[in-house]
């Protein structure tokens, strides 16, 4: 696959990728789970590695069969698929477009139901009318950009009242200054690195972060 562009800088979310032989996405496995991943949608680079980060995400979590769990930062709603069926209900925010129809295609090729999926930028998705419209989360997994969360946004995830919230990031700096942030209302209960970029100083980070 191959994209032309000519706006000398290196996104491509606005250009057309054209397809030169072969599929146009690759498929990736996790235990008995298939996740359809395109050009413009976010994968972990280390598979094997990603396997472990999600199963550390998983098990902070914690997740009951009648928890509500918002997957913040959704990409091609891979950690929304591997925790789908704990739960009553996942629901994913994501602001490429493409990668959410990836995350619809991926609860559809494993044939989970209890998903659903939007588009769009977090800090004006995710408000108090999305959330009397979908369900107060028990359960936030929030997996950001390096750039970590706009105050907006943590403001938001604050008012919801998560009684849990599980961190995942590839920034621990953004991190950190996220969670401070957080810490008068929430308590960093365990924190777990993963070298998913050995000989190479970056690290993925979940912190499971409780109610106070």
């Amino acid at each position: 696959m191959y994209v032309i562009n000519s706006k000398a800088n290196d996104t491509i979310n606005d250009l057309k990728i054209e397809s030169y032989y072969g599929k146009d996405h690759i498929l990736e496995k996790m235990e008995d789970l298939q996740f359809k991943v395109g050009p413009k949608s976010f994968f972990q680079t280390n598979s094997k590695q990603a396997y472990q980060l999600y199963k550390i995400a998983r098990d902070f979590a914690q997740i009951k069969e009648n928890d509500i769990v918002y997957d913040l930062y959704t990409g091609t709603g891979t950690i929304a698929t591997f925790v789908a069926k704990q739960a009553a209900k996942v629901i994913g925010i994501e602001y490429v477009p493409e990668a959410i129809e990836d995350a619809k295609q991926n609860s559809l090729l494993n044939n989970i139901t209890n998903t659903v999926f939007f588009a769009g930028d977090m800090k004006n998705i995710l408000n108090e009318s999305f959330i009397e419209k979908n369900g107060k989360p028990s359960v936030i997994i929030t997996d950001p950009p390096r750039a970590g969360m706009d105050k907006p946004v943590i403001e938001a995830i604050l008012n919801t009242d998560a009684e849990k919230i599980v961190y995942v990031s590839c920034n621990p700096a953004t991190q950190a200054r996220d969670l401070a942030m957080m810490q008068e209302k929430y308590s960093i209960v365990e924190i777990q690195p993963v070298d998913m970029f050995p000989h190479t100083h970056h690290v993925e980070n979940v912190v499971l972060l409780k109610k106070r």
